[in-house]
Formats: structure tokens, C-alpha cells, sequence
């Protein structure tokens, strides 16, 4: 006799905070829903997990479709279950954040979203469902792991000088950060190399130019 389910099966869905830093400033990629519930407000770009799915699939095929984004650095981040967050049914979502150097963003639309953009933190539009308090979260969370991990690199462009790297710190933590202790500690991590150029902001003297020795890997900090 074949088994009888007892209980009833809420759906699930991934979404995703994707960060990066634009004009100096810490950006969160959104979607503007193109159907019903909350149609033309913006939201995470997420979906429904498909039956063969496992979460991580899901959650880059969803982001993908809807943004054009792909290949980055992603973590899962909480899952978000309050019976009524979801005015279609019974839904939980687990959530992930990632994050994503500026210049390898190329934005394309599609699936549901009728339009993919990048907004400050700090501007943010009226979003749909619970967006806002996954959002809250995932900034605390990256914020957190600068302190023990090296996933702030995850926002670096390909090369880079230390000031560089110094003010994408600053502005995951918003707090000023002290230039010599800052430069003593990312070098005696050993992820970085210099390139033998150099670069001049302003009036300043040439800063030399670094990349990472391996920029897809976060290692935590001891």
C-alpha cells in the first residue's frame, strides 16, 4: 500500500541579496515583479524550488533568469518562515546573500521580473513580502564576516590598490579604519600580489597595484 502523507506541504523558494559596490557606495541588486502578488513592486530575485531541485541550484537558476547574473560568490544566509509572509500560499524561503565585483555585471532581464537595477542601501524602494528583513539581515552578516573572512575581497575588481581595498572595509563596516594597521594586516594574509604597476589618484604618490593570489576562494581568519 503506497504511503499516505499526513500533513500538508508548504512550497519553498530561494531568494538572494546580491551586494556590490558602485559609486563608492554599497549596492543591492533588485527586481521589479512583473505578476501578481506585489506586480510592479521591487523584490529579491527568487522562485519556487522545482521537485529535482536541490537549494543552491535553484537559487542560481532563479537569479540568472530573472538578473542575467551569474558565476559569483554566493552563501546561504536564514530561512524565512512566518505563515503569512506569502499572500499566494503556505511558503519558506531560504535565503542566501552574495556578492559580485562591479565590473563583471552585465544585467538582463526576464522570467518574471519586468526589470532588473541596482538601488543604494540607504535608498531603497517599497518592497514586496518580507524583502526588507532579509535584506536587514544580510547586511549584518556580511558586515560581521569582514571581520573574520576574507569575503570582502568577493567585491574587488580584478586589480586594485590598497586605499582601494581600505575603503571597501570602510564602507562594509562603516567605520574609519586606521591606514597603516589596515595595509599590515591585508598583506600578512598572503592573498594578494603586486603587479609591478602603479596607479595616481589626484595629487597623491603612485600606490602600487595589486590582484588576488586565488579570487574565487573566502578563507576564514584565524
Amino acid at each position: 500500500m503506497p504511503f499516505q502523507y499526513q500533513y500538508p506541504h508548504p512550497a519553498v523558494t530561494t531568494d538572494v541579496a546580491v551586494f556590490a559596490l558602485r559609486d563608492q557606495q554599497l549596492q543591492l541588486l533588485l527586481i521589479r515583479r512583473a505578476r501578481e502578488p506585489y506586480k510592479d513592486r521591487w523584490a529579491l530575485p527568487g522562485g519556487f524550488l522545482e521537485i529535482d531541485e536541490d537549494l543552491d541550484s535553484c537559487a542560481k537558476r532563479e537569479l540568472a533568469e530573472e538578473t542575467g547574473v551569474a558565476d559569483l560568490y554566493m552563501e546561504q544566509l536564514y530561512t524565512f518562515g512566518c505563515p503569512d509572509r506569502d499572500p499566494r500560499e503556505r511558503v519558506i524561503s531560504v535565503t542566501y546573500y552574495a556578492l559580485v565585483s562591479a565590473d563583471k555585471l552585465s544585467l538582463s532581464p526576464g522570467s518574471d521580473a519586468a526589470e532588473a537595477a541596482w538601488f543604494p542601501l540607504q535608498r531603497l524602494p517599497e518592497l514586496a513580502f518580507d524583502h526588507a528583513e532579509i535584506i536587514r539581515l544580510a547586511r549584518e552578516r556580511l558586515a560581521a564576516k569582514t571581520h573574520y573572512s576574507t569575503i570582502a575581497f568577493q567585491l574587488m575588481p580584478e586589480t586594485f590598490t590598497l586605499s582601494e581595498l581600505q575603503s571597501v572595509y570602510e564602507i562594509l563596516r562603516n567605520e574609519k579604519l586606521d591606514k597603516r594597521n589596515f595595509r599590515k594586516w591585508a598583506l600578512a594574509l598572503n592573498r594578494l600580489e603586486e603587479i609591478g604597476d602603479k596607479r595616481r589618484n589626484g595629487n597623491h604618490r603612485p600606490a602600487k597595484i595589486y590582484r588576488l593570489t586565488a579570487p574565487d576562494r573566502v578563507d576564514i581568519i584565524r
